[in-house]
């Protein structure tokens, strides 16, 4: 860091960080083009953008975890260099994952201990002391003696932010602060921001949600293609209507195709509202009953869960992340064993059927993890569309394989998911996560489905994207496909689903007919 003099801005005067002319390649792709960004003490800045716009790469740098190729980072007027993460600490920058970092099985003072201090005596007096003192600034009520897996997330992602803050924090980063918190944590979070601003920190929150960049931000800036498209100051954030600031912002993130995507529930400023109630068949698609499954020490277990999806309809599953929703889709899909209770569909029990006569009877599995499980990466497109057809006519014959059905289909379907890839011979993991999703999106809704199980089917998806998700499962339903959809966005499943379950600690706590009060129910049922 330079040493300050007379020319060199004041710490009050300056903003807290400058980003100027920040460019960052990798082979491929030019992530981050020229950006220029300020950042100021006492606001809150909202980071909005596509998949792939370059707010990733952005914090990433901004962190320490890698170096701009060209461009300079100035805290309080004075150029810096970022040379790694316990650089950015020391200048007083903490960041806040989407994915929570603690040991669950430490409590919460040893967890904030972790890597602060060379002394093998950790002096746990003043820590303490430091802990009450950080915990009254965020209006928290938290005990430093609790173990973090006795938590519940609103109150782990506070301990998160006091971590963060543990270093004499000045610019705090919040990646994606509330994709995994119930209603009522949501509004804890944003007194505690309200707090954090009174104390003058400066905040970067990035979010898909619109209404939650505009409702929480003093100022919000749109990336798209690795550039800052477009900015909007406190002014127009306080003057305008949100039917406006929606309209703008729309427009800077999506350009020529915002008109196409005026008016649907996925990109409305305000929470999502439900759709029209829908006739739905009394007919049962999926029968789930007394449901259990032994998790083991390392997983949650369920207990006796049990539930109706009709056909045709949408179950949404809600709950905080970690309650046993991805060890029922896997239980359903075939992929679990199950201690006890019954699966059935169209009133045939599924127990004893491995996952290929499952699919064989109309049953679809869209996992949550895209990446690892969902694709063979280094295979193309193409060979990704079949992977669950494999030695299946008509693109195997007699144990061989036939290019020409493969390829077909494929052109077949990216045209009708809209995927962008170069060619369907591309290498899969080549394309954005939500082509991608596109990819298996297509692979599942093929063949004709009779149930699908989607599990997270739009996380980490920009918004255009998740729209057309959206569409897909309520098309799919509208024609009698049964969908049991699997989120922690509670505004999605208010949007698009006919009833919601709530997970709890392994075991369904209730189920809720969608309405005006469906949102509330819900927020009492997670936290029951």
């Amino acid at each position: 860091m330079t040493t300050p003099d007379s020319t060199t801005p004041s710490r009050a005067a300056a903003p807290a960080v400058e980003l100027r002319g920040i460019t960052k390649a990798f082979p491929g792709v030019v992530a981050n083009d020229d950006i220029h960004l300020t950042l100021r003490a006492g606001q809150v800045h909202s980071l909005l953008g596509e998949n792939g716009a370059g707010k990733s790469t952005l914090i990433s740098m901004l962190s320490g975890m890698i170096a701009p190729d060209s461009g300079e980072i100035l805290l309080d007027g004075r150029p810096v260099q970022m040379g790694s993460p316990r650089t950015a600490l020391d200048l007083g920058i903490g960041t806040v994952y989407q994915h929570l970092t603690l040991v669950p099985n430490l409590t919460v003072l040893e967890n904030l201990l972790l890597g602060s201090s060379t002394s093998v005596m950790l002096d746990f007096h003043a820590a303490r002391e430091r802990f009450a003192e950080l915990v009254a600034r965020l209006g928290a009520a938290i005990d430093p003696d609790a173990r973090a897996d006795t938590l519940a997330l609103g109150q782990l992602q506070q301990v998160e932010i006091v971590k963060a803050l543990w270093r004499d924090t000045r610019i705090l980063i919040l990646d994606e602060p509330t994709s995994m918190l119930t209603p009522q944590g949501v509004a804890e979070l944003q007194r505690v921001l309200e707090r954090l601003k009174a104390g003058g920190i400066a905040i970067v929150f990035i979010t898909h949600k619109l209404h939650e960049a505009i409702e929480i931000g003093d100022r919000v800036s749109i990336l798209k293609g690795g550039r800052i498209v477009g900015a909007l100051d406190e002014d127009e954030l306080r003057s305008k209507t949100p039917e406006q600031l929606k309209a703008r912002i729309v427009n800077l993130m999506f350009g020529e195709g915002a008109d196409q995507l005026s008016g649907v529930a996925e990109i409305e400023i305000r929470p999502l509202t439900p759709d029209e109630p829908r006739d739905v068949s009394e007919e049962a698609e999926l029968e789930v009953s007394g449901l259990s499954i032994d998790g083991g020490d390392d997983e949650m277990s369920l207990h006796d869960v049990s539930f109706v999806v009709h056909r045709g309809e949408i179950l949404g599953v809600a709950g905080v992340d970690g309650n046993g929703q991805r060890q029922l889709a896997q239980a359903i899909a075939g992929q679990r064993p199950i201690h006890a209770g019954d699966i059935r569909l169209a009133g045939e029990s599924l127990r004893r059927l491995g996952v290929p006569e499952r699919q064989e009877r109309g049953l679809r599995y869209l996992t949550d993890d895209r990446l690892h499980e969902g694709i063979v990466r280094d295979e193309s497109v193409a060979m990704n569309m079949v992977l669950k057809r494999i030695g299946q006519p008509p693109f195997w014959r007699r144990g061989t394989i036939q290019p020409s059905a493969i390829d077909a289909l494929a052109e077949e379907l990216v045209d009708r998911y809209e995927t962008r890839t170069p060619s369907i011979h591309t290498r899969i993991g080549a394309l954005s996560g939500g082509n991608i999703q596109k990819v298996l999106l297509a692979r599942e809704l093929a063949f004709d489905p009779r149930l699908v199980i989607y599990n997270k089917p739009t996380h980490g998806l920009d918004v255009k994207t998740a729209s057309f998700v959206r569409s897909q499962i309520r098309e799919q339903a509208s024609q009698g496909v049964s969908a049991l959809v699997i989120s922690t966005e509670l505004d999605e499943l208010l949007a698009i689903c006919d009833r919601i379950a709530v997970m709890s600690s392994g075991r369904l706590t209730g189920i809720v007919e969608n309405g005006q009060d469906a949102q509330a129910r819900v927020g009492e049922l997670m936290v029951a």
